[in-house]
């Protein structure tokens, strides 16, 4: 890592390195104030954004005067952004696009008061590209967005923006969603903590009935397992989950024996970067010594998961394309960038796969359900490249380089949306330039606990520092 390249905005104010948890924790005891803590994330906002461009609408009047106020929640002011995917009020809404106008939100939305209700406090919100479409955040709306451990490489996407101020210090937690992997291919990118969590955990957005499964996850991005946790526990405090078995407090003890899949290939049996696999690997070899059963497996899930996946990707452009006018009166197809264009046509040459497409993605649900009986735990990298450069899947890329391209940066991510089963991606080495590699552990639907207790483990067992360390 190049100390000269790295953008970074710790420092020795109120926030120092510290996570979250430990912010509030001083809050809650009145070493620290929400007044103070505010008031110093704006100044690491200004000196870092214009490098990053990673904030798409401030919001520091609003939320220093908010900062006067008690918080009732967990996290009792610690400072955050929302995405630009969710209303804030006062703010414009632009879903990263120029085909909206991004007029005034009057309210949060329902997945941003979830948020805020947990005692965060609200800077802004942060970029993503056109309508969290694709897996780097760059658009024409805003621009590209700079990974802060090199501004010359992509932060993945749609949550990059948030994920580039949370890895650069800026604030300690950020919203971010989750449609393909948009928390865990960020994070990833940016050397962070990112759990998409078990469907229906949070109370995330709605999307037609006709469509093989819902998707779209919300959750955050941190620098630590335990923030992950509690944002998790106090969401569960206000809105409980009650399908699944709860995620409950932070837990002190590990889990033994566990049974892990490792799997490096995708579904046609392509491996994935060699540096990946090695990172994969050793982190296997953790797991054994903490005393857990590893398996190394070929890829279980039918062959053709990618092509019926993407398909449905590109349904959603076409959804967009036909139902704009739901996000805004004025919306302007015309505006669209290439790659959204790109899947509605796709969308229309390929309508007749459409049925047995959504068909095999709705039976995908049981399968890996029923895949996971064997084992408690699977291991795979998060993504299938190490991280790209800017410009990589910009918006100047054509639609089917694009295409070909993301086909091999994301396989492994979208099982677990399909799925509705919890995955997270955490930080473990970097590659040859010194970009972090993050790793992938899934399990059942509704094992988060057990996820973050694995998770736990492992970053106590390593040795990962983030940028402020």
């Amino acid at each position: 890592m190049d100390s000269e390249v790295v953008i970074s905005a710790f420092q020795e104010d109120s926030l120092g390195s510290d996570d979250a948890v430990v912010i509030a924790e001083k809050i809650k005891k009145g070493e620290l104030d929400a007044k103070t803590v505010t008031r110093d994330a704006i100044k690491r906002a200004e000196l870092v954004n214009p490098k990053l461009n990673a904030i798409a609408v401030k919001n520091f009047d609003f939320a220093q005067a908010d900062s006067e106020k008690t918080f009732s929640g967990f996290f009792q002011g610690v400072p955050t952004f929302i995405k630009d995917t969710d209303e804030v009020p006062g703010l414009p809404l632009y879903l990263g696009s120029r085909s909206l106008p991004g007029e005034p939100s009057e309210k949060f939305s329902k997945t941003a008061k979830q948020i805020i209700d947990t005692g965060l406090n609200c800077l802004g919100t942060t970029t993503t590209p056109e309508f969290g479409l694709t897996g780097t955040t760059e658009s024409l709306r805003f621009g590209a967005t700079c990974n802060p451990w090199n501004p010359d490489y992509s932060t993945g996407g749609s949550s990059g923006g948030s994920s580039a101020l949370v890895a650069a210090g800026v604030v300690p937690i950020a919203h971010a969603n989750d449609g393909a992997g948009s928390i865990r291919i960020p994070a990833s990118c940016c050397g962070l903590v990112g759990l998409k969590a078990s469907r229906g955990r949070i109370k995330d957005k709605e999307v037609p009935g006709h469509l093989p499964a819902n998707i779209f996850h919300d959750g955050v991005v941190t620098r630590s397992v335990r923030d992950t946790w509690a944002f998790h526990a106090e969401i569960e405090k206000n809105i409980p989950a009650t399908e699944y078995p709860a995620i409950g407090n932070i837990s002190e003890s590990f889990p033994e024996k566990l049974k892990i899949a490792v799997l490096t290939e995708n579904c046609l049996g392509e491996n994935s970067s060699a540096e990946l696999v090695q990172v994969t690997h050793d982190v296997a070899k953790l797991c054994d010594s903490l005393g857990h059963k590893i398996e190394m497996i070929s890829n279980p899930f039918y062959r053709k998961f990618d092509e019926d996946f993407w398909l449905l990707w590109a349904h959603f452009g076409f959804l967009i394309r036909y139902s704009g006018k739901e996000f805004s009166p004025k919306f302007d197809h015309t505006q669209l960038e290439q790659w959204p264009k790109y899947l509605i046509a796709r969308h229309w040459k390929n309508i007749h796969k459409i049925p047995f497409a959504f068909w095999r993605l709705k039976r995908f649900v049981s399968q890996y359900e029923n895949f996971m009986q064997n084992f408690d735990i699977l291991l795979t990298p998060t993504l299938g490249t190490t991280v790209p450069e800017l410009g990589f899947f910009g918006p100047e890329v054509s639609g089917q380089d694009h295409w070909d391209r993301i086909n091999d940066f994301l396989p492994f991510t979208k099982y677990q949306n399909i799925s509705g089963a919890p995955a997270i991606t955490l930080p473990f080495g970097t590659d040859t330039k010194g970009l972090p590699i993050g790793i992938q552990l899934s399990s059942r639907l509704g094992e988060d606990r057990l996820l973050l207790k694995l998770s736990l483990q492992l970053e106590q067992n390593s040795n990962w520092k983030s940028l402020g360390k």
